[in-house]
């Protein structure tokens, strides 16, 4: 069978299941740039883009090269959206409710409050209707995305003081990841989003009051637990946030089917390790943190429940004003519903039952 045929036929996942690369030889050197949205310093999710560099490096023979640009070292971490879009990078490497500002459509394709865990958004991307329909939001951006790792669900952030009661969220200032921000501010909070390589020292001088990043492996690196003593679950604004890979149209479109099918497989790739890492090297870092004084709450109920509560009616508010956010929510809030339905039966009993049997 001819190579270029049975990549064709055999699909992505035949290709990684045979480890056949495709065929390269005859393919032009690329290089590109790509513009993260993380400092260097975080092995995991800045690393997510050095895994898929290298992968795309290896699946080419050396051919199509990525060089991985940290935030801040080419544009700002929150200005990678625009640099695709204008084709000062070729790619980044990012979180998709940074920009929600743009439109708030950008954070279905991350992480809302109280949305899809992440094996549900996989789920969502691969065989329902995300990738599809995210990409038919992308388009008006000059960008095409492709899946970049997902951390899993999050913990729910670092605070200065104990929040026992709904009174307490009122007038705090909550670094907190994009679109969550604006669930915290209907809830009395002053939502503040800065990247992670500048949250600490906002803690530490009393800047902000609290602040979310990922969960214990990534926290204790940036030292959050230092000034921050009190450590809270769960993050209900990310169950699962899945990172992206934007491109620009025009670059992507002048790759070959054989470097396309590399930046597929690379990325796929990328997105599995990603977790793999966040949750072999969590549980670790949570009984280090535990042993060095943390104090570990859950929300309570009442704040979950009205954080609840403002999530849906922020939700069937943005239906209404916003044509892009309906498109996509609706198809979304769907598959959630099932999704839910069927983890309630299997992964969510087998878990209870599992947590609290004695191994």
């Amino acid at each position: 069978m001819e190579r270029r045929s049975f990549i064709r036929g055999a699909g992505l996942a035949g290709v990684l299941a045979a480890g056949v690369a495709p065929a390269v030889h005859a393919q032009a050197t690329i290089r590109w740039r790509l513009a993260s949205s993380f400092p260097k310093s975080l092995d995991t999710i800045y690393g997510g883009a050095e895994v898929f560099s290298k992968k795309v490096s290896e699946l080419s023979g050396g051919k199509f090269q990525i060089s991985v640009h940290a935030g801040g070292e080419l544009m700002p971490p929150f200005g990678v959206v625009d640099g695709v879009q204008n084709g000062t990078v070729e790619i980044a490497h990012t979180a998709p409710y940074y920009f929600f500002g743009k439109d708030e459509t950008f954070a279905i394709g991350g992480a809302i409050p109280f949305g899809l865990n992440s094996r549900q958004m996989t789920a969502w991307m691969q065989e329902g209707n995300g990738t599809k329909l995210m990409r038919e939001f992308y388009a008006q951006y000059n960008i095409i995305s492709f899946s970049g790792g997902n951390t899993g669900a999050q913990m729910g952030g670092w605070f200065r003081k104990e929040v026992k009661t709904l009174a307490d969220m009122k007038g705090l200032k909550f670094r907190i990841g994009g679109f969550a921000g604006k669930v915290v501010e209907r809830l009395g909070g002053v939502p503040q989003n800065i990247p992670g390589g500048e949250i600490y020292q906002s803690l530490e001088k009393g800047t902000i009051d609290a602040a979310e990043w990922i969960g214990p492996y990534d926290d204790q690196k940036l030292g959050f637990n230092k000034v921050a003593p009190f450590y809270y679950y769960p993050g209900w604004w990310e169950g699962g946030l899945e990172l992206s890979f934007y491109i620009n149209t025009k670059a992507y479109q002048g790759l070959s089917a054989e470097y396309k099918a590399i930046i597929e497989a690379a990325s796929a790739y990328a997105h599995v390790d990603m977790q793999a890492k966040y949750d072999a090297r969590n549980p670790v870092a949570l009984k280090q943190l535990v042993a060095q004084k943390t104090k570990l709450l859950p929300y309570p109920k009442a704040i979950l429940d009205a954080a609840f509560k403002e999530s849906m009616a922020l939700y069937s508010e943005l239906s209404a004003s916003n044509p892009n956010w309906k498109k996509v929510y609706t198809d979304y809030a769907a598959f959630r519903r099932d999704q839910n339905l069927w983890f309630r039966f299997t992964e969510a009993q087998f878990d209870r039952y599992m947590q609290a049997a004695k191994l």
